[in-house]
């Protein structure tokens, strides 16, 4: 898929209400070479998904050792809303917390006091923590509207040119 694509995927009304929501799910092959799924928090910065992580973290040995990923941010309506994105973790090591762990758990209800008191408990847990960055490098909307899982699609493809045959 060409980044221009991507871009495009991207950039429609729906793919940006998805790409504001607070979880995706990401997908990675462990170091057992078994596949692992795990939600996680996240956030967009308007090119890349960026999630943060302990430094500890067990997905970090096997994303280092192979580090395509695939994401999932969904409804949980009917019909869902599905974003499907690709591409592969690059790991940054920061002192301290990221303003991106902090801005990505912002919209979760607290109270301003709830807040302050999360921030500082957060503060003294984590002396560092890894930022997990991915640049799309493939997408695919599915609205069920629009658009749809490309086995449907090719289902509709193949009904349509039997019927026109």
């Amino acid at each position: 898929m060409q980044p221009n694509e991507v871009t495009e995927v991207l950039n429609r009304p729906i793919s940006r209400e998805l790409l504001a929501r607070d979880l995706t799910r990401l997908a990675y092959v462990a170091r057992d070479a078994t596949p692992r799924n795990v939600p996680i928090a996240f956030t967009w910065n308007g090119s890349q998904i960026v999630m943060c992580t302990a430094k500890n973290a067990p997905k970090l040995p096997a994303l280092r050792e192979n580090p395509a990923v695939a994401l999932t941010i969904d409804t949980e309506v009917h019909p869902p809303k599905i974003l499907l994105i690709r591409g592969r973790a690059e790991l940054d090591v920061v002192d301290g917390i990221p303003d991106e762990y902090l801005e990505m758990n912002g919209s979760y209800e607290m109270t301003p006091e709830q807040r302050v008191e999360w921030e500082a408990g957060v503060r003294t847990l984590y002396d560092g923590m890894v930022r997990i960055v991915v640049t799309p490098t493939w997408a695919k909307l599915i609205d069920f509207e629009t658009t749809l899982p490309s086995a449907v699609e090719e289902l509709i493809r193949r009904r349509d040119e039997h019927q026109n045959a």
